[in-house]
């Protein structure tokens, strides 16, 4: 595929390190983006707790983990058409909105000792809904703070603050449990959500400023869009290689590490010791993230391309079966914080290559497309978790997962170089670059 027919452009072969960062309009929404996601994971340790407390239903647990990602599988390519059409501030706050609403009743419904599990069921499915309609209004927002240039480096640095309030998450979600309980601790996670929702009153960039008069205003947002943008996308096959490395990531190891991590501690004899061996086994891989996405930002040694995202996801693949096979519990720990590296790694280049792909008028409902399998696929990674699990066993579960997420990447790599030449075979099978 040439540059040309993807519409990309080059870019500066040395772009600003930390250029978001440096941009004074979108410093403030990488802070709050990380505030905004610490407040999701501080929901979900409180909730998670009293739900298990209260009720002891290893059903519910299933459940938890089901409606966070369903609503991205069912509902990605409307959010983003919705993105793609209205004002990407408006839908931010509305997302905000129903995030502080569902930490609100939890609140509620806590004080008053009236929870049941219908209802515990109904906001969960509104809590996972809100990340979908968050998801693509930031993408677009980002692309409109940073422009082309700068927005690999505002989508690696969004990824790092993002992983940094899912590592905090938890840390603040047990204070507040343990200072305020979980009632008081709950209507305290509400008002983490304030900063993002008043700075989308303040920027004046709305998500659409850089690709002004490229959205069709007339366009219905319509489910029976999703098949269209699909057999779309079909022909680029850039976007559709980063959609399947994406997608296989999610139903393969997608959250399954953190589910089987207690598994892993009693293999490597962490499980008795206070709780601390475990946990730093729980903090190694979402220090890696962080760790990552700050050395790769200040090195910039990955760039935007396709072979990068193979090899950040080969790495991830990779380190993650070091970890499985492994029975030093030095070497595991190790393994986890690359594993972390190459996991911010592949989703930060993955989400630049097909924003830098997408066409202007067409940018909300691709990353639409994009997040139902990045995020939506996660679903079905518990089902195959289970399954596999039951008939093989978790650890060597998981090391079946990582051998088949490296060698997926491959063939990815494969299936974009291979048809790229087969569409002109006359061009050198050179790497697009796609840094901009």
């Amino acid at each position: 595929m040439q540059d040309s027919e993807a519409g990309v452009h080059q870019g500066p072969a040395n772009p600003r390190r930390f250029a978001a960062l440096r941009n004074k309009d979108s410093r403030p929404y990488l802070f709050t983006s990380g505030l905004s996601m610490m407040a999701d994971n501080t929901e979900h340790v409180i909730t998670y707790w009293v739900l298990w407390q209260t009720f002891h239903s290893p059903l519910l647990v299933g459940f938890q983990v089901i409606s966070h990602w369903l609503p991205f599988l069912l509902l990605s390519v409307w959010t983003g058409t919705l993105a793609e059409k209205y004002d990407c501030r408006k839908l931010i706050q509305a997302a905000q909105l129903l995030f502080m609403f569902v930490s609100a009743m939890w609140g509620v419904l806590f004080l008053t000792h009236s929870l049941t599990v219908w209802e515990a069921c109904i906001l969960l499915v509104l809590h996972g809904t809100a990340g979908s309609l968050w998801s693509p209004a930031e993408q677009l927002m980002l692309h409109d703070y940073a422009g082309r240039a700068e927005l690999p480096s505002a989508v690696r640095l969004n990824a790092t603050f993002q992983s940094l309030g899912i590592l905090l998450g938890p840390v603040v979600g047990s204070a507040l449990l343990l200072w305020l309980g979980p009632t008081a601790g709950i209507f305290v996670n509400v008002l983490i959500y304030l900063p993002m929702t008043i700075l989308m009153w303040r920027t004046p960039f709305t998500g659409h400023t850089r690709d002004s008069g490229t959205v069709d205003e007339r366009r219905r947002v319509g489910f029976r869009d999703t098949i269209r943008v699909l057999r779309s996308l079909r022909r680029n096959h850039t976007i559709m290689a980063m959609i399947i490395l994406s997608g296989l990531t999610a139903i393969t190891i997608g959250n399954a590490l953190q589910v089987s991590m207690p598994v892993f501690a009693e293999r490597l004899g962490a499980g008795g010791e206070g709780g601390l061996a475990y946990g730093m086994l729980l903090f190694a891989m979402g220090f890696g993230g962080v760790a990552g996405g700050i050395l790769l930002e200040a090195t910039g040694v990955l760039r935007p391309t396709v072979r990068a995202a193979v090899l950040s996801t080969v790495v991830f693949g990779a380190a993650t079966l070091v970890f499985a096979i492994s029975g030093s519990y030095a070497v595991a720990l190790a393994a986890l914080v690359l594993a972390g590296c190459g996991e911010i790694a592949s989703l930060s280049i993955t989400q630049s290559v097909v924003q830098l792909e997408a066409a202007p008028g067409e940018r909300g409902r691709t990353l639409g497309v994009y997040g139902m399998f990045s995020n939506g696929l996660r679903t079905g990674g518990g089902v195959t978790l289970g399954v596999l699990g039951a008939l093989v066993g978790v650890i060597p579960t998981i090391a079946i997962f990582a051998a088949l997420l490296a060698a997926g990447a491959l063939c990815a790599w494969w299936y974009a170089t291979a048809s790229r030449a087969a569409s002109d075979p006359a061009e050198p099978r050179t790497e697009p670059d796609l840094n901009a």
